[in-house]
C-alpha cells in the first residue's frame, strides 16, 4: 500500500526542528505539509528540507484534514503534528495496520502502554474529559468492532476511500471525534495503538479546553440529528 504522510503545521518551527530530521521519510510514498498560515519560518524550514507545503484552503482543523485527503496521492494518509510531543518513530506503526485493512488508525494516549502528558499530575481534567466523551460516543454509536478511547488525538491514519465515505465536514474542529463517530456509523474497521506523549517543548496549544468543549458538544448535537 502506498501511504502518504502529511504534516499539519501552524507556527511550529521549534517542533519541526525537533521532529522533521527524525521522520522516517523513506517509508512513505510521499511527504507533504498543510500550513494554516505560519509566520515564524515554519514554511521556509520545511521547504528547505524538501517538503512541499500547501496552504489551507479554509480555516479550521477539519479543513486541514480535508485538504490532506484531497492532495495525497497514496491510498492512505498518515497525519502528524511536528510539535515535539509524539515520537516520530511511531509513524511506522501505522503502515502495517493500514495494510491489514484498517480504515482508521489512531495513536492513542489513553490505552495500556501509553502515556498522556497529564499522567504525572494528580488531577487530569483533559484526560478524563476525553475518556468521558469516548464512552458516550461508543454507547450511542458503536455497534460492532473496537471502540476508540482517544477520540481527540490528531495523530492518526485513514484509508482515503473510507475518508470519502465519512463525508467529513470541511469546517470547524470536530475532525477527531467526527472520524471516530463516522467510522462507528459506517461500521468501518478501526483500531488504536499506544503512544507516549511528552509535554509540549515549544509554544502553547491553540485549542483551549472550555471553548473547544463547547464546540464539540455542538458537533455531537449535529451528529445526533444527522441521518446518514
Amino acid at each position: 500500500m502506498n501511504v502518504s504522510l502529511c504534516l499539519i503545521v501552524w507556527n511550529e518551527l521549534g517542533g519541526c526542528w525537533l521532529d522533521v530530521p527524525k521522520i522516517p521519510r523513506d517509508s512513505f510514498h510521499e511527504v507533504f505539509a498543510i500550513d494554516g498560515g505560519s509566520t515564524d519560518g515554519t514554511v521556509e524550514y520545511l521547504a528547505s528540507q524538501g517538503i512541499p507545503v500547501h496552504p489551507q484552503t479554509k480555516r479550521g482543523l477539519n479543513a486541514a484534514y480535508v485538504d490532506a485527503n484531497r492532495i495525497a496521492s497514496g491510498e492512505a494518509v498518515v497525519v502528524y503534528f511536528p510539535k515535539g510531543t509524539i515520537p516520530p518513530e511511531d509513524l511506522l506503526k501505522f503502515i502495517p495496520l493500514l495494510e491489514d485493512g484498517k480504515a482508521l488508525v489512531i495513536a492513542s494516549r489513553k490505552i495500556k502502554g501509553s502515556r498522556n502528558e497529564e499522567d504525572s499530575q494528580f488531577l487530569k481534567p483533559r484526560k478524563w474529559a476525553v475518556l468521558l466523551l469516548a464512552v458516550s460516543a461508543a454507547l450511542i454509536w458503536c455497534r460492532e468492532g473496537v471502540w476508540i478511547r482517544d477520540v481527540l488525538h490528531g495523530v492518526k491514519a485513514w484509508n482515503r476511500r473510507a475518508f470519502d465515505q465519512m463525508q467529513i465536514l470541511d469546517h470547524g474542529l470536530s475532525i477527531d471525534i467526527e472520524m471516530v463517530i463516522r467510522s462507528y456509523k459506517l461500521r468501518l474497521p478501526r483500531c488504536e495503538f499506544p503512544t507516549k506523549e511528552l509535554s509540549r517543548p515549544h509554544g502553547e496549544s491553540t485549542f483551549k479546553f472550555l471553548p473547544t468543549g463547547r464546540k464539540l458538544l455542538a458537533y455531537l448535537r449535529f451528529e445526533l440529528l444527522r441521518k446518514a
